[in-house]
């Protein structure tokens, strides 16, 4: 009797230590000025670590938190796999969201802040959430601002709606309070209302069939139909069976099998490099993808990117229908991936706007032209990573929506002549882009198709990549 005691302790000893090692530093600080808010780190072995590095949000409802099974009892899973965990003690709003919504910016600018000291790659670092903390994960993804957005979201049978019908009524009296009357406010915090093209990170869902807690269709699954909507990458995986909250629980009957799907999933998501070149695609519908599913993947800035390789870090900024003009019938100076493009601080910036500037009603403004442009090269040269601005002027597209051929031959030299003031570069794009297959366009004839946006990246790429070659044959012949 004695000797299996001592055995059975012997071997949850032993579990225990196998368990933890990949952890080789835990230690913990107070994440807001009472001292309420604790986030907890697990660092693996700087030899080791990847820089991913995760947030995690336990859930509990808004009115407590469950910190073992869906918190601390991860921090080995991410460790053994090289990623940084830090578990986030953040405070029960009662009513306020910017309690919660605070302690979980602030846990990310920490992260980011102290990146190389823990050796997080401060453009891969996600959220993750369960039940109420998955609402507060996807608050987080769908209404920070860019400096504390994190770069990808796993949810857990995630509350997401704030509507009482559809979820589940403590999150939503919890987070809101008096508030749940506001339908605007309700609308926004449902957070698959908020999910933007381009601008909210890569998620995964995962969740039980059976969740008679928080309802799935108009939670987890809605988050997704907005995301694949949206043309967002999104994974939804839907366990027959399991209920709400089963977190890291091991007696979970698909455990092993959630285990390996979530590592799978964060094996495939890119990883772009600390020091890669930062690259802002910048434009309307064209540079968007409108028209393309799942331009995310296809659209130009997607495959720019594929051709660039790790060196570089592209991101879309695109917002489909936008003029250059501040006065035309809707600016992209004022478009959220405006600002988000300038706090991406990037090294390179590629504008391709004017399309829609040469529609009758817009081009009205005309005389605003060079200094909206301006404006907007100003913005850019005032980075800190004094970036490289690149003017594409428009493709040759067919003559519809109240453009007109003659707008285009005039815009485009007003284009050139802003480049040669600036002394910046300028792809000739209506020229080098060819449609002599008829393949080029989607059948608008406006918007390039895939094989369209192929070839404008194409045509970017080379731009890019023989001026890094001709810097980098420049260095040697100095040396």
């Amino acid at each position: 009797m004695k000797r299996n005691l001592f055995l059975a302790v012997a071997m949850l000893w032993l579990s225990s230590t196998m368990m933890a090692q990949s952890t080789v530093r835990k230690f913990e600080w107070k994440n807001s000025t009472d001292g309420q808010s604790v986030v907890y780190a697990y660092l693996p072995d700087a030899s080791k670590a990847t820089g991913r590095a995760i947030v995690d949000c336990p859930g509990g409802g808004y009115s407590h938190l469950a910190m073992d099974h869906e918190g601390h009892q991860w921090a080995e899973y991410f460790n053994s796999q090289g990623i940084a965990y830090f578990v986030l003690k953040y405070r029960m709003p009662n009513g306020d969201r910017t309690i919660p919504l605070g302690d979980a910016y602030h846990a990310i600018q920490t992260v980011r802040d102290s990146a190389s000291v823990w050796h997080v790659n401060p453009y891969d670092v996600g959220i993750m959430g369960f039940s109420a903390g998955g609402h507060l994960a996807s608050s987080v993804s769908t209404h920070a601002d860019w400096k504390v957005r994190p770069n990808f979201t796993i949810l857990f049978y995630p509350v997401v709606s704030m509507n009482e019908r559809d979820t589940h009524k403590g999150s939503v009296n919890g987070f809101l309070g008096e508030k749940k009357a506001d339908k605007e406010l309700v609308k926004s915090f449902s957070n698959f209302n908020s999910v933007k093209r381009h601008l909210t990170p890569p998620a995964i869902i995962l969740l039980a069939n059976d969740d008679r807690v928080v309802p799935p269709v108009t939670n987890g699954v809605a988050y997704y139909s907005a995301m694949r909507r949206a043309g967002n990458n999104c994974s939804l995986y839907i366990y027959p069976s399991g209920g709400h909250g089963f977190g890291f629980r091991t007696n979970y009957a698909y455990h092993d099998q959630m285990l390996t799907e979530l590592t799978n999933w964060l094996n495939a998501l890119p990883s772009p490099k600390a020091d890669a070149v930062r690259v802002a695609c910048i434009g309307n519908s064209i540079t968007d993808g409108f028209g393309i599913d799942m331009a995310d993947n296809l659209g130009y800035p997607a495959v720019l990117q594929k051709k660039l390789g790790s060196n570089y870090n592209v991101k879309n900024f695109g917002v489909s229908g936008r003029t250059l003009l501040n006065k035309g019938d809707l600016p992209y100076q004022k478009e959220e991936a405006w600002h988000d493009a300038l706090a991406f601080e990037p090294n390179i910036a590629i504008v391709k706007l004017g399309t829609n500037d040469v529609k009758g009603y817009n081009w009205a403004h005309k005389n605003e032209f060079h200094a909206d442009y301006q404006q907007l090269i100003d913005s850019l040269k005032a980075l800190p990573t004094n970036p490289r601005i690149i003017l594409v002027t428009p493709i040759g597209t067919n003559v519809k929506w109240d453009m007109k051929e003659e707008t285009f031959q005039e815009i485009i030299p007003m284009i050139r002549k802003i480049a040669k003031k600036n002394k910046l570069e300028v792809i000739e794009m209506r020229d080098l882009f060819k449609n002599e297959d008829g393949k080029q366009f989607q059948a608008d004839g406006v918007h390039p198709s895939i094989q369209g946006a192929t070839q404008m990246a194409t045509i970017i790429s080379q731009t890019l990549l023989k001026d890094a070659s001709s810097a980098k044959n420049s260095k040697k012949k100095k040396k």
